[in-house]
């Protein structure tokens, strides 16, 4: 394997380069006004993969958007290795707060990242941590030094919640076959603390609208006689929590696993500074529900937040209106062992009993999925474990996620596989936010990491 370090330091500039090309093209699923440019991104990946070694590559058909499905067979009797990633990226809104275009990817020098960093959308989630995965396929082809089988599988809508891909799983069983799947679509602890996901929270999420008048009305004619849904919707959504941030939806924290106290001390020792997270965050204080730690706040505990608002008049100057609707948009992170279908029913009675008689209340809800944890026993978790201590020089902490693939459960149920989770970003690289970044070394690194999991997976698992 000594020379695929050499084969990086060779052709390093080659592969950021190629990434950028790939992050100038705005794949906002979310958006219809982009839907060709995340075909074109589609058949920009299923072209990589053709010329990183793979015999078959094909842009595939769904409802939605097209999966890109590729292989590179080299013995049957050898273990397949699936990758799944994602080609979408989210809306680079608010535009007003980039300190470059979203889609003109620039390199620039952070303290966290001195090497430099690719300040672009989707740079970490996903493109940039996908396409590690296509360069280190390359790598151990024209090194020889791809160990096993591999498969991939890119779609084009996990930022919409991948309606398409449980139909594609559930017709392609036998064509995604796999002994493990691979995934780089979290983060490490650090770039001197490397670490694995081993738990994801699961998702439900809805869009909520509230309304009273068949029209705005005029707030000096109406104001006091006639419920303002604007008013109404936020002390609604004010009710969804009581004076600890606990959730007030009856039944909501019914199936919700109690870690142990010994596993709470085991992620204690997770290196973490409360100042520096609330000085990156710039914030004073941290906030959530009581009796946990911040930590086990965004990772082990569900929560439920407003992610968008809006109603009335909201542009210059002044407009003095009493809106006919409010909305928002709420998701809820869930934990094993929550079924987001249930959580979303709870949700939807509970909203609806906190309306006052002079509003009409709807609840639409959009998708979910479910929690995921994964054993750190397996072949694949040991696997990926032995590569990072190759390339790292330390065994990397176990860690579960805040953070949502929901898809992980449904390939384990569909397919039968065990999901490794080999982030490589960090929480500081601002996904879904603006100036989102991914270190170049970050990206380098993960190319040099992942064929020493192909390595050690095959050996394990004669």
């Amino acid at each position: 394997m000594e020379n695929i370090k050499s084969y990086i330091d060779t052709h390093k500039d080659r592969f950021i380069t190629e990434l950028i090309e790939l992050l100038k093209l705005p794949s906002v699923s979310a958006d219809p006004a982009f839907s060709q440019d995340v075909l074109n991104t589609a058949e920009a990946v299923k072209n990589a993969l053709l010329e990183a070694g793979c015999e078959v590559a094909e842009v595939c058909e769904t409802p939605g958007y097209p999966i890109v499905y590729g292989e590179k067979t080299i013995d049957t009797s050898l273990p397949t290795v699936l990758v799944y990633g994602h080609y979408d990226v989210q809306p680079p809104d608010p535009i007003e707060l980039w300190d470059s275009p979203p889609f003109e990817p620039v390199i620039k020098e952070t303290d966290i990242h001195p090497e430099g960093a690719i300040f672009a959308r989707g740079a970490c989630d996903d493109k940039g941590q996908m396409y590690m995965h296509v360069k280190a396929l390359e790598m151990m082809v024209k090194t020889e030094n791809l160990p096993c089988n591999v498969k991939f599988m890119i779609e084009g809508e996990e930022e919409v919640g991948s309606e398409s891909l449980e139909w594609f799983v559930k017709n392609n069983r036998e064509k995604l076959a796999n002994g493990v799947i691979l995934i780089s679509d979290t983060g490490m602890i650090a770039n001197d603390v490397p670490s694995i996901t081993t738990g994801l929270r699961g998702l439900s999420y809805v869009e909520v609208e509230v309304t009273a008048a068949n029209r705005d009305l005029h707030s000096g004619l109406y104001g006091g006689a006639v419920a303002n849904p604007i008013n109404v919707l936020t002390k609604m959504i004010a009710a969804l929590h009581d004076e600890n941030n606990h959730i007030t939806i009856p039944g909501f924290y019914d199936k919700v696993e109690e870690l142990a106290v010994e596993e709470r001390k085991e992620m204690a020792k997770a290196p973490f500074s409360l100042e520096d997270y609330k000085a990156t965050l710039d914030i004073n204080d941290v906030y959530g529900e009581k009796g946990y730690s911040t930590n086990e706040r965004n990772s082990i505990r569900p929560t439920l937040d407003v992610n968008g608002i809006w109603g009335g008049y909201t542009g210059e100057g002044a407009k003095t209106v009493i809106a006919s609707k409010a909305h928002a948009k709420i998701s809820m992170r869930l934990v094993p062992d929550q079924d987001w279908r249930e959580i979303t029913d709870l949700f939807q009675a509970h909203f609806e009993s906190l309306a006052p008689s002079g509003v009409k209340v709807s609840v639409k809800p959009h998708h979910g999925g479910y929690p995921y944890v994964t054993p750190i026993d397996s072949v694949g978790y040991r696997a990926a474990s032995k590569a990072y201590e190759a390339t790292f020089g330390k065994t990397p902490i176990p860690q579960r996620s805040g953070g949502s693939i929901p898809i992980v459960s449904l390939f384990e149920k569909e397919l039968k596989s065990k999901t490794i989770l080999m982030g490589f970003g960090l929480n500081s690289d601002a996904i879904h936010s603006p100036n989102e970044h991914y270190g170049l070394w970050n990206y380098l690194k993960g190319i040099e990491t992942i064929p020493y999991f192909y390595k050690y997976f095959t050996e394990l698992s004669e």
